[in-house]
């Protein structure tokens, strides 16, 4: 029977992938309905929050791989380039490549027809996989990512696909929305509720919840916020974001999605506004070990203190509760901070922590990219 969807996947287990994550694409449907039956696999709103999600796993020590079409390769460079490439994290790329095959939307084809020279101006391997017949670059290059900790990006031309014999299971293989059925016992604040004025910096937040984040895998926000945690509270397990603006989040989601232990995600309004969607996917895939801390000072702190949307019409309590983050919870005293790093949820937590602008002096981070990864790596390997 002529199935590559199937000898695909085999190649995949054979190469040790333990982790998937997709976006759809028509010419692919049928092999992602059957990678989530054989792996652990996760739908995703942006291609570019997959990339986070899958450098958290790969922290974790799984060997993680995502599924696009070429449309969203756009969406992704500065994540592969800034995160994946720059800590040295393994990322297999099965592209859909599209227009270059019997193509029939005309706007598939200037990302499609261009992908392999973008690939090759971001200094990203990748093979032409044009018939079933060169699975065996796949099974070659695969197994390279795992053991150097590259990217590289297999090209699927979609005359593979053309004759096989695996079955389309019926539509709508993703059950009822986990964030649908954790609201009977979320821990919403009571109806009414007025939270106080902010009157906290970003770095006295960061000291008032210190004492709740040792001993825990902490992901923090790019720039000021990671330098202002390492004068606060070093340890080896902080990941501390060096660039890749909005992947904060996705990272910690990565890391409690593959991970027992505790995660802690310190993000900032700016960056949750570049990538709101990735709040539904936290709901969706409802992991008990992750709280998001989202300290709103209305400002993109590390450029300038310009102002963000969350000081003239977002609120991003509502937006995580629009996305089905029910253990959703405003906090701007004290007692209101510490009063939510304490309360026990069912699943994920948000904290919307209300802030002043303003940045301390904190100085650079002393240590490198690759031993803050190595740091992290070890701790959650224990």
């Amino acid at each position: 029977m002529f199935n590559p969807e199937a000898e695909l996947i085999s190649i995949m287990q054979e190469a040790g992938t333990d982790f998937t994550a997709s976006l759809p694409c028509e010419k692919i449907k049928t092999l992602l309905e059957m990678l989530g039956d054989r792996f652990p696999h996760l739908p995703l709103t942006r291609e570019e929050e997959g990339v986070g999600i899958c450098a958290g796993a790969a922290l974790a020590g799984k060997h993680p791989a995502m599924f696009v079409q070429s449309s969203g390769i756009g969406n992704m460079l500065n994540a592969l380039l800034s995160l994946t490439q720059f800590y040295e994290l393994p990322l297999a790329l099965f592209i859909s490549q599209r227009g270059i095959y019997k193509e029939r939307i005309a706007a598939q084809l200037p990302v499609g027809q261009r992908l392999p020279g973008m690939l090759r101006g971001a200094g990203i391997g990748y093979s032409v996989i044009g018939s079933a017949a060169d699975f065996k670059l796949v099974r070659k290059k695969l197994a390279e990512v795992y053991r150097k900790n590259i990217i590289h990006a297999f090209l699927l031309s979609p005359a593979i696909w053309e004759g096989s014999e695996a079955k389309q299971a019926a539509s709508g293989r993703l059950q009822a929305p986990i964030c649908i059925q954790q609201a009977a016992g979320s821990k919403r604040q009571a109806a009414g509720y007025k939270p106080q004025a902010p009157r906290y910096t970003r770095y006295e937040i960061l000291e008032i919840i210190a004492p709740w984040l040792k001993g825990k895998a902490v992901v923090c926000n790019l720039g000021i916020p990671s330098k202002e945690l390492y004068a606060i509270l070093n340890q080896p397990s902080n990941f501390y974001m060096l660039g890749s603006m909005g992947m904060v989040t996705p990272i910690g989601l990565g890391i409690s999605l593959t991970s027992d232990k505790e995660v802690v995600v310190i993000d900032g309004d700016g960056s949750i506004l570049m990538n709101p969607g990735t709040l539904a996917t936290v709901a969706f895939s409802n992991p008990k070990n992750l709280t998001i801390i989202g300290i709103d000072n209305s400002s993109y702190g590390s450029t300038g203190n310009q102002q963000t949307l969350t000081g003239k019409c977002v609120d991003l309590a509502l937006v995580a509760e629009g996305f089905g983050m029910h253990n959703s919870i405003k906090a701007a005293t004290k007692k209101e901070l510490i009063a939510a790093m304490k309360l026990k949820t069912s699943g994920p937590k948000f904290i919307h922590a209300l802030s002043v602008s303003g940045n301390s002096d904190a100085p650079n981070i002393p240590i490198g990219h690759i031993e803050i990864k190595e740091q992290v790596w070890a701790f959650l390997a224990k």
